[in-house]
């Protein structure tokens, strides 16, 4: 297969097996030069073992970024100004990191020369889908290698081989067959695959989380905590300003100690069929409860229900991988446009696995309670009520007179 037209790939490299074949394979089939990429997104691992991998099999060119404050900021909460959950629940953990990751490797193509960008994502998933438009729209010339489509590499037994003919190192974990594969970052960790693609097994619950207790095991003790919100953005907790990586973190830490934010999900990926996956997101869980409540008194109610009308469309964009479109730039414009009064204080309860709205204050609120009061009031006219309700049921009244009911 070897392109005479491919001279230098970007490579998302994590240092593990699977792309440190695809490094090597590039190399072999390609005859090209491979530059790697690994992002630090707060997965929680070590990265230097993925420099000191790439430097043993002869990389000369290594990028290593600390991505985690532009991953907060520029991605996760504006992602979390939309109240996003893809059909109903899942918080988009993994496809929100996908169009950072790609534009970083385009970034770097375009500053190393390179004319190829590789990714380890495999031709079932919706992962390829989320790089490759990525990669398209931040640069529509470039070429895209993607070897899962076309190796024939298509077992654990095949890559093992592959690493031990061309002398890859094998982590002794990972001579097995991996029970599931595991995708983190700052905001979730996810679980797919394996002994996980039948819904109805549950027994893999007992051992596989990494960053959260089971409701059961959480504390008995409730922890009180108060998130502070700048236009729609989480900006402290306690009252101690933090920045959007290290709010994220205590975010998590809080969640996590409380049994907060698993998710077990079958969900319809874009490539057309269902899949099942097992997801914990502690600190985003808390966000979204805290940011919804933040809304309940701070947007009116056209402006909130406009909001929740185009919210399973943004997300639908994120999920299938439309970070760059203009209609997801369309839509954030929007949604950043209403948060420009979403300010104030919330004080929540986490408590086994649950996150309960204990309180909110906002000196912009709209909630007035000389209004609303069942006690007596100067500011409301109950009679106004009459006209109101006759006016809105003008054309309920004719329907009825008009169809004999």
């Amino acid at each position: 297969m070897n392109n005479p037209n491919i001279k230098k790939v970007v490579l998302a490299y994590s240092g593990g097996l699977d792309t440190s074949i695809i490094l090597c394979w590039l190399r072999e089939e390609y005859g090209c030069e491979v530059v790697t990429f690994t992002a630090d997104l707060g997965q929680g691992e070590e990265l230097e073992p993925a420099r000191r991998k790439a430097e043993l099999m002869g990389v000369k060119e290594i990028y290593i970024e600390d991505l985690r404050e532009e991953f907060t900021r520029d991605y996760v909460f504006p992602m979390m100004r939309a109240n996003a959950l893809y059909e109903g629940v899942y918080l988009l953990g993994t496809s929100i990191a996908r169009p950072l990751i790609a534009k970083k490797q385009i970034e770097i193509a375009k500053k190393t020369g390179a004319d190829a960008v590789s990714h380890g994502a495999t031709g079932k998933g919706n992962d390829q889908v989320r790089f490759e438009l990525g990669y398209y729209a931040l640069n529509p010339d470039i070429k895209i290698i993607a070897p899962w489509r076309e190796w024939d590499l298509n077992s654990r037994t095949s890559l093992i081989e592959y690493a031990e003919k061309h002398q890859i190192p094998i982590a002794k974990d990972k001579r097995g067959d991996a029970p599931y594969s595991v995708d983190a970052n700052l905001l979730h960790t996810s679980f797919e695959g394996k002994i996980l693609e039948d819904p109805w097994e549950g027994k893999p619950y007992d051992d596989m989380f990494l960053r959260s207790v089971s409701p059961e095991a959480a504390p008995d003790k409730a922890t009180v905590i108060e998130i502070e919100f700048k236009k729609g953005d989480p900006v402290a907790i306690d009252g101690v300003a933090l920045s959007p990586a290290a709010l994220l973190t205590r975010l998590n830490e809080l969640g996590g100690k409380n049994g907060i934010g698993r998710l077990d999900l079958v969900e319809n990926r874009y490539v057309g069929m269902k899949s099942r996956g097992i997801y914990e997101t502690p600190g985003g869980t808390i966000l979204l409860t805290a940011h919804r409540a933040m809304e309940s008194i701070t947007l009116d109610r056209g402006s909130a229900h406009l909001k929740d009308d185009l919210m399973p469309r943004y997300a639908e964009l994120i999920y299938n991988g439309y970070w760059w479109s203009p209609e997801r730039e369309m839509l954030q414009a929007l949604i950043d446009k209403s948060q420009e009064f979403v300010e104030g204080t919330v004080r929540l309860k986490l408590y086994k696995g649950n996150v309960m709205v204990e309180g909110r204050k906002s000196p912009v609120s709209l909630y007035s309670q000389s209004y609303v009061t069942f006690e007596k009031d100067s500011v409301y006219n109950q009679q106004d009520a009459a006209g109101f309700i006759k006016l809105n049921a003008l054309r309920l009244r004719l329907k009825s007179k008009a169809q004999g009911k």
